[in-house]
């Protein structure tokens, strides 16, 4: 019943919302979308917590810097990009060109100064990475991005990719890593949700300068790391590392 109630009300917030930000994104500058993203996103953490019975224990914001820097997170729920940009007041993310499917989903996402690219990478998705994230430093944003690039179920990883590497160092912004077992109660994109306390965990944040295998091995190994300690605490089972599997076929 917990996940049937939540479905109902996240398809009424989403429609509801998503139309609102539509015309929202009509109105000139980036303001009047990004308050009502904001309510949505606020609106689908309180529908988590009430319906769903998911609650959040958020920890490690003492750790974020000042200024402009990218949160590279482990992306394991559906969820987690509700989660994670509730913890911010003006985020900017990092999405793949299937989201613009979504019919009005295209100029909200563009309203928002999301930065889209191409889910099959390239040189052109880098290009765009590349020129989307120098705007949103010049506005002092914070960059949300999933380094894997998809949806990992539990005790599962993918490779992370080095587009959170060109940009971390072509902008020296720092990287601060996030680690999370929301998939423990909201899995992927699946209908069923369990009810708990997931927690979102802000690590230590990577400064700049580092070699590009240096970078992503640490960036992998602590929020894996982490990740795993979370799950095995929810859950009671021992820690237990990812396995590396292959990307899903598009």
């Amino acid at each position: 019943m917990r996940s049937l109630a939540f479905n109902i009300v996240y398809w009424i917030l989403s429609i509801s919302y998503g139309l609102t930000a539509a015309f929202a994104a009509l109105a000139p500058g980036r303001g009047p979308a990004s308050w009502v993203i904001r309510r949505y996103v606020k609106r689908m953490v309180q529908a988590m917590s009430v319906f769903a019975g998911i609650k959040l224990d958020v920890r490690g914001k003492e750790r974020l810097p000042q200024g402009a820097f990218i949160v590279a997170s482990k992306h394991q729920s559906w969820g987690d990009g509700f989660a994670t940009y509730d913890q911010f007041d003006d985020l900017a993310f990092v999405t793949g060109d299937h989201l613009e499917k979504f019919p009005l989903l295209g100029g909200v996402l563009k309203k928002l100064g999301a930065i889209v690219v191409n889910s099959c990478g390239g040189h052109e998705a880098r290009k765009a990475l590349a020129m989307r994230a120098a705007e949103a430093k010049a506005e002092n944003r914070k960059i949300l991005i999933y380094p894997e690039g998809h949806l990992a179920p539990i005790g599962q990883k993918y490779k992370y990719r080095s587009g959170v590497w060109h940009m971390y160092r072509d902008f020296d912004m720092p990287v601060v890593p996030l680690a999370t077992n929301l998939g423990l109660f909201w899995p992927e994109e699946k209908y069923e949700k369990h009810p708990g306390v997931a927690t979102l965990e802000f690590l230590d944040p990577i400064p700049v300068g580092l070699k590009k295998e240096e970078f992503l091995e640490r960036l992998e190994a602590v929020v894996e790391a982490r990740t795993a300690e979370l799950v095995a605490q929810a859950t009671g089972a021992p820690v237990t590392p990812a396995v590396l599997m292959d990307a899903p076929q598009k």
